[in-house]
């Protein structure tokens, strides 16, 4: 079903393509600034989708072996991710039983964890396993002093968890059957090749970037070329969206040559003229795939709100379809990977923080977002949509969309 519901999509772009149109949005939408300004507002984003969502908190290749973790923050909540002895995932909240400390931080590979304040001992699995000089202590039940457990899920070769041990939202749920069409890409069998941090503007002005076309042969002249498309489909699944060129054309892994798909039997059609675009995951991430490195990679990015209204920072995760197997593969990932920090960093951010900064002035009312950026049309109704549902309405929001999507098969 999945490389159907690809199919289906691509002939789509092919046949808006050939016509020289794209879907448009009813109307021109206006966003008032405040989304992006009012501070009040800002704040309950991070308690009402950051700490209440399911999130994509790593790739599965970042985690690849038994005893791998991953320590992180996210709105402040410290997070843990452990690849657990029999290879399945646990997601925790990295706070000591005993006083609250973190038991550990940073990237690595264990099997248990060792609070660094008085020595309580963890495994990896969450589990209580010892109290420094029990004795002294007191009596302590351990089973009801294991680190707390956030729902989790891995699907698709990427990892979901919500930041609410209470949490009654499935994260299957949440995902509206996307994770299958992620699928595609074949993340599971994938390797990280680099990752790193990037500062950025306000999460949802950075955010409205990856769901623009519109920009990219003006904003990215420079690197991408003036004459890039700038038009983009989308299709969606509840709050998830996939955007892509309305083309009948994809480009052939590792070269510049562009294959017409019309010519091109659908059942020959290669995956990755089935996957191009670009693939985000409310409420920040986008998948984008690229060549360098002699095959298929793809960027990831990963990105979550700051500490002040102004500020949000970005993971960007280079992985690979395979190891590069020579030097000069290597050096050619490497310069996929140097080259799109050049572009979020030097252009896409760096023109969000400017752009903030001027809407921080108070002298407009709203922005505007186009017939022809419906993806951005979309990001900003659900954002509005979730920030005010209630816990039971959450739950409500993706049972219909489930039912709508069943339906639609």
């Amino acid at each position: 079903m999945s490389r159907e519901k690809l199919l289906e999509m691509n002939r789509s772009l092919i046949q808006h393509g050939e016509a020289g149109t794209m879907d448009l949005a009813d109307q021109v939408a206006k966003i008032p600034v405040e989304a992006y300004t009012d501070i009040t507002l800002f704040e309950r984003e991070k308690e009402r989708i950051f700490k209440r969502l399911p999130l994509m908190v790593a790739p599965s290749c970042e985690l690849p072996e038994p005893g791998d973790y991953k320590a992180m923050d996210i709105a402040g909540v410290p997070l843990l991710l452990t690849r657990k002895r029999d290879g399945s995932v646990g997601a925790f909240l990295n706070m000591c039983s005993h006083r609250g400390n973190p038991v550990v931080s940073g990237t690595g590979n264990a099997s248990r964890f060792t609070c660094g304040y008085h020595g309580w001992t963890f495994k990896n699995d969450g589990d209580l396993v010892g109290v420094a000089s029990p004795k002294d202590f007191g009596a302590v039940d351990k089973a009801e002093l294991c680190l707390k457990k956030f729902p989790v899920l891995e699907s698709a070769g990427l990892i979901w968890a919500t930041l609410d041990v209470d949490s009654t939202l499935s994260i299957e749920d949440y995902l509206c059957g996307y994770d299958d069409l992620l699928a595609a890409f074949g993340f599971e069998d994938w390797i990280l090749f680099d990752k790193r941090e990037l500062p950025g503007p306000n999460w949802k002005t950075a955010y409205d970037g990856y769901l623009d076309f519109y920009h990219l042969p003006v904003l990215h002249a420079n690197t991408f070329g003036s004459d890039f498309f700038n038009r983009a489909n989308y299709f969606a699944w509840g709050p998830h969206q996939r955007l892509a060129n309305p083309s009948k054309f994809a480009q052939r892994t590792g070269s510049d040559e562009m294959l017409d798909l019309t010519e091109i039997p659908e059942d020959d059609w290669p995956i990755d003229a089935l996957v191009q675009g670009v693939w985000t995951i409310f409420p920040h991430i986008s998948i984008a795939s690229f060549y360098g490195g002699g095959g298929r990679g793809a960027m990831i990015s990963q990105l979550f709100p700051g500490e002040t209204v102004g500020e949000s920072v970005t993971t960007q995760f280079y992985v690979m379809e395979r190891e590069p197997e020579t030097e000069e593969q290597r050096k050619g990932a490497q310069e996929q990977f140097d080259f799109l920090k050049i572009v979020v960093r030097d252009e896409d951010y760096s023109t969000g923080k400017r752009q903030h900064d001027a809407l921080m002035s108070g002298q407009m009312g709203h922005v505007l977002f186009g017939r022809n950026e419906g993806g951005g049309q979309v990001f900003h109704q659900w954002a509005d949509k979730l920030v005010n549902a209630s816990d039971d309405e959450l739950k409500d929001i993706f049972a219909a969309e489930n039912a709508v999507a069943q339906a639609a098969e």
